[in-house]
């Protein structure tokens, strides 16, 4: 079981991590395919908000979805183990990529 268990927390980070690249990637590189010297609306307030709230409900699908099925399932060992065990491969993927960042400077 708790190779099953490590399995599912290293997919909970990677596929957090992953999604987090990829709105990332739109922030970044959205302006250069969008035409930037239009003056800003209320639009990109709004889209900025929505993105947020859309991307909490997200991450928090991916790192506690299935601790919290497991738990209502009387699971409740190996829901806290999978919380613990995928944000400490998160903890360890983000220090990662900051020592990359620290790095490439």
């Amino acid at each position: 079981m708790k190779g099953k268990i490590i399995k599912q927390a290293i997919i909970n980070a990677v596929a957090t991590m992953a999604y987090i690249l990829v709105v990332s990637s739109l922030l970044f590189y959205g302006p250069k395919f969008f035409d930037a010297g239009k003056p800003d609306t209320i639009l990109v307030p709004i889209f900025m908000l929505s993105l947020l709230v859309f991307s909490v409900a997200i991450v928090g699908l991916l790192i506690f979805g299935r601790p919290i099925l497991w738990y209502w399932d009387r699971q409740k060992r190996e829901a806290i183990t999978l919380i613990i065990y995928t944000l400490g491969t998160f903890f360890i993927i983000v220090l990662i990529v900051f020592g990359t960042l620290l790095l490439s400077r």
